[in-house]
């Protein structure tokens, strides 16, 4: 089977690679993100954070299935702010890998990558980038990793829209507005064809 994403708001995601197994990324707590609410009852064979706070970390809410799952995890460590974490810490990025496939969350990155960083994020099928800034890189930033990594497919995460996001983040458009195209999913799902490229914006 092709790979299924599934977006539960906010920076939080389930990447199903079938045989592979699946992931969370990203869980948040009740009532940490306006606009948004986690589901009961999420499972998956494992769960990911990319750092500590309440809006990244309720693992807890994730039933694990017992499963080993088959692939495989790098993390990427990297800061939250762009002052070597003296404002708001370490971010984690995650990079999963099965049968090829190659998916990164980044996070709650708040800084520039080095070199070395945007290397070991070559060739990527699937990137999950935070677009609203303030707490994370903002639209032009994360327009110029976009296009310095060149990812099959892009999902923005941590954006404003509706009434989805903090205040003091950046609206959606703010981030596609800087795009020659983009694909609106208008879903909570989007299977990860071979043939897919571009960046995709689902709902919630």
């Amino acid at each position: 089977m092709n790979p299924v994403l599934t977006w539960y708001g906010h920076s939080c995601f389930k990447l199903d690679l079938g045989e592979g197994g699946s992931v969370i990324f990203d869980p948040y707590a009740p009532g940490s993100v306006p606009g948004a609410e986690l589901p009961e009852g999420l499972t998956a064979d494992a769960v990911l954070c990319s750092h500590e706070h309440g809006d990244h970390n309720a693992a807890g809410r994730v039933r694990l299935s017992g499963k080993t799952p088959a692939f495989t995890v790098k993390t990427i460590d990297t800061f939250h702010d762009p002052e070597g974490g003296k404002l708001r810490g370490r971010n984690r990025i995650a990079l999963a890998e099965y049968g090829g496939f190659r998916a990164a969350h980044l996070g709650d990155l708040g800084c520039a990558l080095t070199a070395e960083q945007k290397a070991a994020l070559s060739g990527l099928d699937l990137l999950l980038i935070p677009v609203g800034g303030h707490f994370t890189i903002g639209p032009k930033e994360a327009k110029a990793l976009l296009d310095d990594l060149r990812p099959r497919i892009a999902v923005p995460m941590h954006y404003r829209r509706g009434k989805m996001g903090y205040p003091v983040i950046s609206e959606l458009g703010d981030f596609t507005g800087l795009l020659d195209g983009w694909t609106e999913v208008g879903a909570a799902k989007l299977e990860l064809t071979p043939e897919q490229a571009g960046v995709f914006v689902m709902s919630v």
